[in-house]
């Protein structure tokens, strides 16, 4: 089946979000080392058909590239190395962690959960790849 994966990259940790088979919904799927995400996703691939993937890039208030976009610039990089035949789209990342703590509070997450910073990365990245699914339809 089909999915386009949603990334959420960070220095030390790396959201990943999965969308549903059709395109519709995005789903938080796992947090993973920064280390470690080519490998996640060459395993995640072996079983899944991804089509594209969808990285939050960021940007300051002014819409020009943020100090960490350098480290999305690199990780760039090595997903069109690894991946040379799946597209990448980057879609704007401001304020997907306020938007991802605004939904842990209003799913009931509980205040200890909620400051697991691997949810917030999980949820972030499925909120990036809702953003690009929203505007496709």
């Amino acid at each position: 089946m089909e999915r386009l994966i949603g990334i959420d990259y960070g220095r030390k940790r790396v959201g990943v979000a999965v969308s549903d088979p059709l395109g519709i919904f995005a789903s938080p799927l796992e947090t993973v080392p920064s280390a470690k995400i080519i490998d996640y996703l060459k395993k995640y691939a072996e079983s899944e058909s991804v089509v594209r993937f969808v990285v939050g890039y960021p940007v300051n208030m002014n819409g020009k590239p943020s100090e960490a976009a350098a480290d999305v610039d690199i990780f760039l990089k090595q997903l069109s190395r690894h991946f040379p035949a799946v597209p990448v789209s980057l879609e704007d990342e401001r304020f997907t962690s306020v938007l991802a703590h605004r939904a842990m509070i209003d799913g009931g997450m509980k205040y200890s959960d909620r400051r697991d910073k691997n949810s917030v990365d999980r949820i972030s990245a499925a909120l990036i790849l809702q953003s690009y699914l929203d505007k496709k339809k």
